[in-house]
């Protein structure tokens, strides 16, 4: 690391010593040597091997620059300027490589000569984290995220019934419910595609609670959740094991709070403990509201684990 450090420090003195003749610098993974590329031969520089090279990298930026302008086709994965083979590599999916990727390499290579292709078998999609509280989407409604587990999250199970498709915040697909019971219980889990990375997070009015473990806060605990619509709320705990008996029908072993939650809080994290970072439940139903106030029913977080055998995502 402290060679690495060495090598990047004498790589930007020689980008501001050379100016022009400034061709990219590299370390080789095997030796551990700088190599400095320079477009004219005779230059020299201290502590680096150097490289004549055709393009500086001033002119590489350049044509990468254009490329920036053009809109790509999906086949066309990525470009970027790569030092070590002074060149502006476009990467394409052979796999879907098709005659509008093939027109927009033939235009980029019409550009620089520097402009080289390099095949790849997979296109990359943006990644996104689950965190508690965020809103999921089902069709037409709209929960919220549990906690974060090895594979998904938790959430409630009115929520959606095994199979149902889920979106996250940002309408991007993340998964389908992998297991769901309600009435009796209230809890289900999600399976999410590998776009989406379980974090140990609890959404607290934009910044971020770390769930630590899921150790049950005693009757009297002051008890807070976050939810898609009226955000964090606290309360206290007031009582376990309650059996509700909704419209759809019993549910049993749920715990009873003073804090508030609205439609779309559902499946929401409820925490308590020191800096809220145990993990205690999500989000079942209530009455009242968070104008006047009410009562929250969730159901405990650790029966969902138990049953379905999955590992809480801790910081």
């Amino acid at each position: 690391m402290a060679s690495d450090q060495r090598s990047s420090e004498i790589a930007e003195q020689s980008k501001s010593s050379l100016g022009d003749a400034f061709g990219g610098a590299w370390i080789d993974q095997a030796s551990g040597r700088l190599t400095v590329g320079v477009t004219k031969s005779g230059l020299s520089v201290t502590g680096a091997d150097t490289q004549v090279v055709t393009n500086s990298l001033t002119q590489l930026n350049g044509t990468k620059s254009v490329l920036d302008l053009m809109s790509a086709p999906a086949a066309i994965t990525s470009w970027r300027v790569d030092e070590k083979s002074n060149s502006v590599v476009v990467e394409v999916n052979k796999n879907v490589r098709d005659a509008a990727a093939d027109k927009w390499i033939a235009t980029a290579k019409s550009v620089s000569g520097a402009v080289q292709v390099a095949e790849v078998t997979e296109s990359p999609t943006p990644l996104y984290d689950l965190r508690g509280g965020e809103a999921i989407y089902m069709g037409g409604g709209r929960c919220s995220l549990g906690f974060s587990v090895s594979g998904g999250y938790v959430t409630a199970g009115h929520c959606g019934t095994t199979g149902t498709a889920v979106s996250g915040s940002n309408r991007v697909a993340q998964g389908t419910f992998a297991g769901s019971v309600f009435p009796g219980n209230d809890y289900a889990w999600v399976r999410t595609n590998a776009n989406w990375t379980p974090r140990p997070w609890v959404n607290r009015s934009g910044s971020n609670v770390v769930v630590k473990g899921s150790t049950q806060a005693a009757v009297g605990s002051q008890i807070c959740r976050s939810g898609s619509t009226t955000g964090w709320r606290c309360g206290t705990v007031q009582a376990f094991n309650q059996t509700v008996n909704y419209p759809q029908g019993q549910v049993r072993g749920l715990t009873r709070t003073n804090a508030c939650a609205e439609g779309g809080d559902s499946g929401g994290s409820w925490v308590a403990g020191s800096g809220f970072g145990q993990a205690q439940g999500v989000t079942s139903g209530g009455s009242g509201n968070c104008s006047s106030g009410g009562t929250t029913y969730f159901q405990p977080v650790n029966p969902i684990l138990s049953r379905y055998g999955l590992t809480l995502t801790r910081g």
